[in-house]
């Protein structure tokens, strides 16, 4: 009978074995957030194992160690931090405590360690904790990738959206592109300069259907091609019609929205021309803004064509502000209502240009918009001689 009763007894703990290991697998790696792994780590290992548990991350391997704001979360009597090292504690005297790496084959990311106040481990949790532990490395591991490939994609993008061209020294720039969220990949928002006779600069700002590698090559191209057909010097509407036909020539290119703006600081003008994107704002020097209406024809790439172009005088001081949708647009917003917003702003009276920006950015929480925001805003500087009349459209 003994040994019977020894035999059930190795059988239910055997069973308590596979309980907890199935609660594990399904308790830890729920996200692809190192902090939020060594949480379910440790939360795991404290309801059903000990009286105190600890993940102390190292960097290395595949990424750096996890951040975080190491602010409490508090639950069922213990304490979770939110970085390193995450620590849960329980009341308790002399303590059996286990120590055990956080390895995934070669890779270590951290030493986890689980404390009992009375008694010590078994067998079976003895490997319990293990299990949860090489778990949570793979996890990690996963983790730590993932978070390298999004920042070799941040990079890409960042490469992509490099600053504008330098326009010309009668025009003040100043742009600002922020990916949405805190695991972007790149997109397909751009903004560019591009340099024309007689002391004019054209302003593009465009954005190409959907995110990832895909639309952010396609963006590449587009850049590239208004370039060439920028410098041809012909009016926004000329140039947005030769774009149009080009892209419609290659059927594996996404659609794009893109706004045009001529600026010639010595007429004090600028014409406006649209694919499909949403109009421009101009912010006077005392702050108010305005949205210029600008005729728009549909997104490139449709080969339908159909710009319009219309010019407008700016104002001594006045700024011109391009963006993409990201900066405005609020999911079940109409968009009138949206841009209404922008207009309303009230800048600070004598801004400069980055001044314009960063008042734009805060005012309407670009940081937290739901999509990508790229902005870019241009101001005339002090006017210059008479230039020879414009080329005809």
């Amino acid at each position: 009978m003994a040994d019977r009763g020894g035999v059930d007894r190795e059988c239910e703990a055997l069973r308590a074995r596979l309980r907890a290991m199935e609660d594990a697998a399904e308790r830890i790696g729920t996200t692809l957030d190192e902090a939020a792994t060594c949480r379910e780590l440790v939360g795991f290992l404290f309801r059903n194992l000990c009286d105190a548990a600890a993940v102390e991350p190292v960097a290395g391997g595949d990424g750096a160690e996890p951040g975080g704001d190491r602010e409490a979360d508090r639950a069922g009597g213990w304490v979770a931090m939110a970085g390193p090292p995450v620590l849960l504690t329980a009341a308790g005297a002399a303590a059996s405590r286990l120590s055990v790496p956080l390895m995934a084959g070669e890779d270590l990311y951290g030493t986890l360690l689980a404390v009992r106040a009375q008694g010590g481990f078994t067998d079976h949790e003895t490997a319990t904790v293990h299990f949860a532990a090489r778990l949570a490395a793979v996890h990690l591991g996963h983790a730590r990738r993932m978070a390298a490939t999004e920042q070799t994609a941040l990079n890409l993008q960042r490469a992509l959206i490099a600053e504008p061209g330098r326009p010309h020294p009668n025009l003040e720039i100043a742009s600002r592109y922020l990916p949405v969220g805190p695991r972007a990949l790149v997109g397909g928002d751009w903004f560019e300069t591009v340099r024309l006779h007689f002391g004019r600069t054209l302003l593009v700002v465009g954005d190409v259907m959907g995110h990832g590698l895909d639309a952010a090559v396609d963006m590449n191209a587009y850049r590239s091609t208004l370039r060439d057909v920028a410098s041809t010097d012909l009016a926004p509407h000329r140039v947005l019609r030769q774009l149009d036909a080009l892209v419609a020539e290659d059927g594996g290119r996404r659609p794009a929205t893109c706004l045009l703006v001529r600026v010639d600081p010595a007429r004090g003008v600028a014409m406006f021309a649209s694919a499909g994107h949403l109009p421009p704002a101009v912010f006077t020097a005392e702050g108010t803004g305005t949205l210029p209406e600008v005729p728009v024809g549909p997104p490139l790439g449709t080969g339908v064509g159909g710009y319009e172009a219309v010019s407008r005088e700016l104002a001594p001081g006045e700024t011109l502000l391009l963006f993409t949708d990201g900066l405005v647009e609020r999911r079940g917003e109409d968009i009138d209502v949206s841009l209404a917003r922008l207009a309303r702003l009230r800048l600070p009276p004598g801004a400069t240009v980055p001044e314009v920006v960063d008042a734009v950015v805060s005012g309407l929480d670009a940081r937290h918009a739901e999509d990508d925001v790229a902005v870019l805003a241009a101001r005339p500087r002090a006017r210059h001689p008479a230039t020879p009349p414009d080329p005809a459209p």
